[in-house]
């Protein structure tokens, strides 16, 4: 019998009330937990059988599905029966003096040496009411097993792999190099928006007009631009900062099943901003004060340039909102080249013009084609928002957006965007037209090709692998139709891949991979699945690590894990196994990620990342072969 001291939030400001904690042992595995409590400020303690219109005023929460709950919570003694002010005189049985609980569990796996769970409780006094206070704690086990999760690979030197081939670093610029031009074609879209657009030759002939000569003019107009450059490449500096906490904070911020389901709320919310039914602004206060400090020199045309960032936000910030997500697994520094591409593209055509006035005169007047540019955003949003939804679904194994799912609603957003563009529907702020242009159409019948490009992603044929846009829906796995692929192979384990290498004498191919990860379909959907790339990982032990699943590890293999830097990180799920796993052993945290181990753990090639180029691949899955050879001998 152990008993543990718990603290909460509640003990912070009423230190009178500390909550212990028994584990009791009833027989090999049930136990009995008791929960006790001094209130020396005779706060009255709700029994747990207490209902307030359907909030329980005592519950546990507990870290494994596989414990049940056999006994619910319950007093083991009498309390006093007062009625509540609150609840128009309801009546409830509250403890004034010490209360005790009890509940019984048991267990369907395994008895871990060690619980951690969290009592909620309710307590008050005369007007005074407080909710759902949280007590957490951890208690040990009488007869308990701990099953320590290997984490770290013994004798493992990624610097020495039998063959050195795989090639990183062009992996790695390629990636930055796409990253930079995504930035740059979201700034050229924010560019061509109504809320940035009739500012360029606004603010250039303010420059040029307005100044002591032409050449301080443009000398101030080239400094805006690069004012308006440097405040959106700031926006990273602080991912720079927090990357230091952690070596699997990005993956787990763009990961995290709560933040995705908002991120989809807010998308929304943008879209239908841009169908012009509301306008989204920052504060005017915010917006007033970078004004009132514009001026005539370099501080006053910083601010300008501020000003300019933040009334712009209606039509920026969603299109910035999504380069921010879209590379928040990939690190600070991926974040910060998008942003540069993202900056350059807002702040060229204000040096430029500058430079060349006689251009202004080419620029497209202001007109209703620019509202159209923003209701054509609103779609994208809403298109790009369904994605963040995918995200914590595959993450948290809800089954609601199921590939076929995901295509349908696509579809449907992709046909209302083609009516809308051929003038059959109209939005708020859309005038009537009498005739649509070439342009117009000619966007159209893309947007209509697109649509039927996606549509056999709805059924359950060979055309359903849509290559075009892999990795934005669920994986082929993920269907609602019975299909061969199965989402539970291959291996997800890396200890039962390490036995089952040893038993078939291959080579191990661990793919560090996740549910949300984008180049991570793409790689199983358009290289995986050439036959050249079958025929050789079929003469390997593939196992995938998901480093983003959100499932639940049993209780037994939950821990406090202390990494080689010497920092404690809580070890609850399968994502935090591998995600650990992966940065401890390879000091990487991108995904995804192949390494090739002999069956006795040895590296045998230097490991890779998202390698598009199937024949690439082909080249790499062969020398890992040929270095398993080489191993044996």
């Amino acid at each position: 019998m152990i008993t543990c001291i718990g603290a909460s939030h509640a003990q912070e400001q009423l230190p009178s009330i500390q909550w212990k904690a028994e584990a009791k042992k009833i027989d090999e595995k049930t136990y009995q937990l008791v929960f006790t409590t001094e209130n020396r400020d005779n706060w009255e303690i709700y029994a747990p059988s207490a209902d307030f219109d359907g909030l329980v005023a005592a519950s546990i929460t507990l870290p494994d599905s596989s414990i049940v709950i056999t006994e619910p919570l319950r007093s083991s003694k009498k309390g006093e029966i007062v009625k509540s002010s609150l609840f128009d005189g309801k009546s409830f049985e509250v403890f004034t003096n010490n209360a005790e609980f009890t509940t019984t569990i048991s267990f369907q796996s395994n008895v871990p040496a060690n619980l951690q769970l969290n009592l909620s409780y309710t307590f008050g006094k005369k007007d005074s009411f407080y909710p759902g206070e949280s007590t957490a704690f951890e208690l040990t086990l009488e007869g308990g097993k701990k099953i320590e999760s290997r984490m770290l690979i013994p004798g493992l030197d990624t610097s020495k792999p039998v063959m050195d081939c795989g090639n990183k670093s062009k992996e790695d610029k390629s990636s930055l190099l796409n990253i930079f031009l995504l930035g740059l074609l979201g700034g050229i879209f924010a560019l061509l928006t109504p809320c940035v657009f009739p500012m360029i030759p606004l603010t250039v002939s303010y420059f040029t007009k307005h100044s002591e000569n032409k050449k301080t003019g443009r000398r101030l107009a080239i400094l805006y631009g690069l004012f308006i450059f440097l405040i959106y490449v700031s926006f990273s500096i602080p991912f720079h900062l927090i990357g230091n906490v952690s070596p699997t904070i990005y993956n787990d911020i763009a990961t995290n099943v709560y933040l995705n389901v908002a991120f989809f709320a807010i998308f929304i919310f943008f879209a239908i901003s841009f169908f012009g039914y509301y306008e989204i602004s920052l504060p005017g206060n915010l917006a007033n004060s970078a004004n009132a400090k514009q001026g005539s020199g370099i501080a006053g045309v910083f601010f300008m340039a501020l000003t300019l960032a933040i009334v712009s936000f209606s039509c920026t910030g969603p299109i910035l909102g999504t380069l921010l997500v879209g590379t928040a697994t990939q690190g600070a520094w991926p974040l910060t080249i998008g942003l540069a591409g993202f900056g350059l593209a807002l702040g060229l055509p204000f040096g430029l013009f500058a430079l060349f006035p006689q251009w202004l005169n080419s620029l497209p007047k202001s007109g209703s084609w620019l509202n159209t540019v923003k209701v054509v955003l609103g779609f994208i949003e809403l298109a790009l928002a369904l994605k963040f939804l995918s995200n914590a679904d595959l993450v948290a194994h809800w089954s609601l957006i199921k590939r076929e799912v995901f295509f349908g609603i696509w579809i449907a957003i992709f046909l209302g965007l083609y009516a809308y563009l051929m003038g059959w529907i109209m939005f708020p702020h859309d005038s009537k037209l009498d005739k649509i242009g070439w342009p117009r159409k000619a966007f159209a019948f893309a947007v209509l090709g697109l649509t039927l490009y996606i549509s056999p992603g709805i059924s359950n044929t060979s055309y359903a692998n849509i290559s075009l846009v892999s990795g934005f829906p669920p994986p082929v796995c993920y269907s609602i139709y019975t299909i061969p692929v199965n989402c539970d192979e291959p291996l997800k384990d890396y200890d039962e891949a390490v036995v089952l290498a040893k038993k078939q004498n291959k080579p191990i191919l661990v793919d560090f991979t996740g549910w949300a990860c984008v180049n991570c379909r793409k790689m199983e959907e358009n290289v995986w699945t050439k036959k050249e790339v079958q025929d050789l990982m079929e003469k390997y032990i593939l196992v995938s690590l998901y480093v983003d699943d959100k499932q639940l590890l049993p209780a037994e293999k939950q821990q406090v894990y202390i990494t080689k830097s010497g920092a404690k990180t809580n070890i609850k799920t399968i994502g935090n196994k591998w995600s650990q796993f992966q940065a401890e052993n390879f000091n990487v945290s991108s995904q995804p990620w192949y390494v090739v181990m002999s069956p006795d753990e040895q590296l045998l090639t230097t490991p890779i990342g998202y390698t598009p180029s199937s024949s690439e691949y082909v080249s790499w899955l062969s020398c890992g072969l040929k270095a398993f050879e080489v191993s044996k001998k």
